[in-house]
């Protein structure tokens, strides 16, 4: 009876599903794909798309691509997850033998489309990936499809359709669109894209030689997105342009935009709430679909999020966060119950999942009438005029950094907010190295690259400052790089994005470049403007931040090297009074020759105070600040953070190193509402470089730190920043050789820099030195083998002094026992008479 009444449970969820589908009167048939392989990993997947399928309303069928080889057919068990076509497993390539299971996506679509009698009665078909949830029904017609014209999600990390890797795989590679996720076109587009699609996939997974990352935006170096390039590639060469929207999807994680009701949830990266989180990839093996009552952590509960986040746009992500993993858990429950497990026991989560609050926060989702405005009018411009819409200018962001460990986890957190913050175009590294750097250097996946000969020691005057690579990297990339882009942002490595930094939204145009107020140059306002500059009076307080015109940064770049060069050469006049420099040591030189180079060209700067705050800096009421510049120290009561003690610890190499905790954010006093959202944002910095951290050692494929081992090794690289006093040799870049006792190097390390001791050994995390012996641990073993050792000591002494007076009262009182000795003998008797009893 319970497994009749789960099962009349389950049916009725489908009919009310089913039967708010069929009452939308689609004028067209619809049919939806997915593609999954015979694997536990899939298989809870399968059940969450197919419950959101049921409760958002998708109109008409939906088709589950099964990839397994004969193999694992025998012990699959989740056949009738849903309405399933078993396709041949192209995992290992029968010809090549490549192992490659992202291409059973073409392959089980050209089967589909040749084998299924449903491929013969539809008229668009709508394909997602596994891991992703529906909240409302994806109509292609609505989204504004059309028979040659595909809709499609955006994916800006495609970077192949924009350089050599299109040219070499497709005849027009002018066609080449950077899309993926959702995609919804007609099915004779379909008949026309699939063959290519899986050819393509072929061909550019054979393609090693440009599988590195400059070439395709894959940070594993691996081909794994060769299937994604294999969908753009096959797209361009049947003539397909897709009507990409970057509104319809989103990555639980990310902060939607204002607005938008996004109608898909992708899960494809991990995604926090507070203290908890979940990551897909942690439970690859997980057999959750088929042990009765298991569901994943419960997160925290909504009215939770109302107290955690004030700001509306993120509590609302977080809603988003909720959203995902509960209509997880519900698909999980339900389909338990399809299978006649018990009922599972009364809890204050299974009742919130069966509530009506529950209930009215998922029900389906339509298109907010924004998104249905910009679409319909962008249809009638086309038909009216036939003129596309002007598009928005291209945008470029790079920043600069050099071969060391201290600027890989400021690069890993800079890329992991860049891709969060919904910055429109491509990030690209300016990596300055010598060839000796190089050569032991680990870091070359963290980011798309473009690789700098190293200036930190100048080659004409041998002058010691790495900051030139900054200006000297810009020019190199314009000089050997085909840049498409109109408007080129410049960060510093230091940063952490929060938002879209575009010129159009701060009013850049050629000749007015938009940077963020350096108050402290006063340069710009003494001699030293008068020295550097023709025109002192163009000379703008400005860095950090730029956004300029490609034009006008090709004008400027040389002026800029050469105006830092200059005013690092001009020693006479690194006063304090005269730059600003509190060091006087002529550090921030290229901060200079970026303002004289500028007033050089008559580049006026609109200078922004709404782009970047530094943290533990208050913020202006109102304000959404896009970048933290975390240059300072900064602390929010006993916890506080300095990059520069961070210098010379290898965060990115060891696995799960990270930098300490910041406060929860309940912790704070919120009498003072300044001083509240000061710490708010100082924590939002500190745990984002951690977010970013946790995400990069889970793609290096970290062991899980929760098992024994993994927990040892952890504990083991628990990284310490230094916090030894600075000293002139510890300061001098060791791999030049001879130590320069210069000013300069002593300004480096006050910059920038807590620098190495004699032994390095407080710099490390303690497992790649000997500063075992400043471990708690290994004080403790000492003690208890010092008190071993004494106790043992000690009773040596008692026995030896009891057998010496034994030895004196048997020569002179044989027949006498000692008093005061009477316990040890009596003692000593006893054991003796047991040893002989034993023996």
């Amino acid at each position: 009876m319970a497994r009749i009444a789960a099962f009349l449970v389950v049916v009725a969820v489908a009919l009310i599903s089913g039967g708010w589908a069929q009452s939308q009167e689609a004028p067209w048939r619809i049919h939806t794909l997915f593609s999954v392989e015979c694997q536990n990993y899939f298989d809870w997947q399968t059940v969450g798309l197919m419950h959101s399928f049921r409760k958002a309303g998708q109109p008409g069928p939906i088709t589950r691509l099964l990839s397994c080889t004969d193999e694992e057919k025998k012990s699959y068990g989740g056949m009738d997850l849903a309405p399933t076509l078993e396709v041949p497993s192209m995992s290992r390539h029968p010809k090549t033998g490549d192992w490659y299971p992202a291409i059973n996506k073409p392959a089980g679509v050209v089967h589909w489309l040749k084998h299924s009698k449903e491929a013969e009665n539809v008229d668009w078909v709508v394909i997602l990936d596994a891991d992703m949830i529906i909240r409302g029904p994806i109509i292609p017609w609505e989204l504004g499809a059309e028979k040659g014209k595909p809709v499609a999600a955006y994916y800006g990390y495609l970077v192949g359709c924009d350089n050599v890797l299109a040219k070499l795989h497709t005849t027009h590679p002018e066609l080449c669109d950077k899309v993926g996720g959702l995609l919804a076109m007609h099915i004779d587009d379909l008949r026309a894209l699939a063959p290519m699609w899986l050819s393509k996939t072929e061909e550019v997974r054979e393609d090693r030689a440009h599988w590195a990352t400059n070439y395709t935006g894959d940070i594993y170096n691996s081909g794994w997105i060769s299937e994604m390039y294999g969908y753009s590639f096959g797209a361009a060469e049947v003539g397909l342009r897709h009507k990409i929207n970057d509104n319809l999807m989103i990555y639980p994680g990310y902060i939607p935009r204002e607005g938008i009701e996004p109608i898909l949830l992708h899960y494809g990266l991990p995604f926090s709430v507070g203290n908890w989180s979940f990551s897909k990839l942690k439970h690859h093996e997980d057999n959750i679909v088929y042990d009765c009552g298991r569901l994943f952590p419960e997160p925290p509960y909504p009215r939770e999020i109302k107290e955690m986040e004030v700001e509306p746009m993120k509590r609302r992500a977080l809603f988003l966060n909720l959203e995902c993993i509960n209509t997880l858990n519900e698909g999980l429950l339900l389909q338990h119950a399809t299978f006649g497990c018990p009922k599972p026991k009364w809890s204050k989560y299974l009742s919130f999942l069966k509530s009506k609050t529950f209930a009215d926060l998922t029900q389906p989702k339509l298109l907010t009438p924004r998104s249905r405005q910009t679409m319909e009018l962008h249809n009638e411009v086309s038909q009216a005029t036939k003129e596309p819409e002007k598009p928005h200018p291209k945008i470029h962001t790079i920043f600069s950094t050099e071969c060391s460990t201290y600027f890989d986890w400021q690069t890993v957190g800079l890329v992991h907010s860049f891709y969060q913050s919904g910055q429109p175009g491509n990030i690209t590294r300016l990596l300055s190295c010598t060839e000796e750097d190089l050569k032991q250097y680990k870091g070359h996946d963290l980011a798309p690259t473009h690789y700098v000969p190293s200036m930190s020691r100048h080659p004409l005057t041998g002058d010691w400052y790495p900051a030139i690579n900054k200006p000297a990297a810009v020019l190199h990339w314009l000089n050997h790089v085909k840049v498409d882009a109109q408007y080129i942002v410049i960060l510093d490595a230091d940063m952490i994005m929060r938002g879209p930094i575009t010129p159009w939204e701060f009013n850049a145009s050629r000749g007015r470049p938009v940077s963020t107020p350096y108050d402290y140059l006063i340069g710009c306002d003494n001699v030293l403007a008068k020295l550097h500059t023709r025109h002192p009076e163009a000379c703008n307080k400005v860095g950090g931040v730029i956004i300029m015109h490609i034009d006008d940064l090709r004008r400027f770049a040389m002026l800029w090297l050469h105006k830092t060069e200059e005013v690092r050469a001009d020693r006479s006049h690194w006063s304090k009074d005269i730059t600003g420099d509190v060091y006087e040591s002529g550090w921030i030189s290229e901060m200079y020759g970026y303002s004289f180079g500028a007033a050089e060209l008559n580049l006026k700067h609109i200078i922004s105070n709404e782009i970047l705050i530094y943290p533990g800096y208050v913020p202006v009421p109102g304000v959404k600040y896009r970048v933290f510049h975390y240059g300072l120290e900064f602390r929010v009561g006993n916890w506080s953070f300095d990059k520069a003690n961070w210098r010379h610890v290898d965060l990115v190499n060891k696995c799960w190193a990270k930098f300490p905790d910041p406060p929860d954010p309940k912790t704070l006093v919120q009498t003072d509402n300044d001083a509240l959202q000061r710490d708010l944002l100082s924590i939002e910095c500190g745990s984002k470089l951690n977010e970013a951290l946790r995400l990069h050692h889970e793609r290096r494929k970290c062991p899980d730190p929760n098992s024994l081992a993994s927990t040892k090794e952890t504990r083991r690289q628990t990284v310490k920043p230094n916090q030894t006093k600075p000293t002139i040799e510890s300061a001098t870049p060791r791999k030049f050789g001879k130590i320069d006792e210069s000013v300069d190097d002593i300004q480096v390390m006050k910059h920038d820099s807590v620098p190495k001791n004699d032994s390095q050994e407080s710099l490390q995390p303690p497992e790649g030195t000997n500063g075992t012996f400043n471990s708690m641990r290994f004080w403790i073993i000492v003690l208890w083998a010092v008190s071993i050792l004494a106790f043992l000591a000690v009773m040596s002494m008692m026995l030896s002094r009891r057998k010496g007076l034994k030895r004196r009262g048997k020569s002179h009182k044989p027949k006498r026992r000692a008093s005061h000795s009477g316990f040890w003998d009596g003692n000593g008797n006893d054991r003796h008479l047991r040893s002989t009893e034993t023996a």
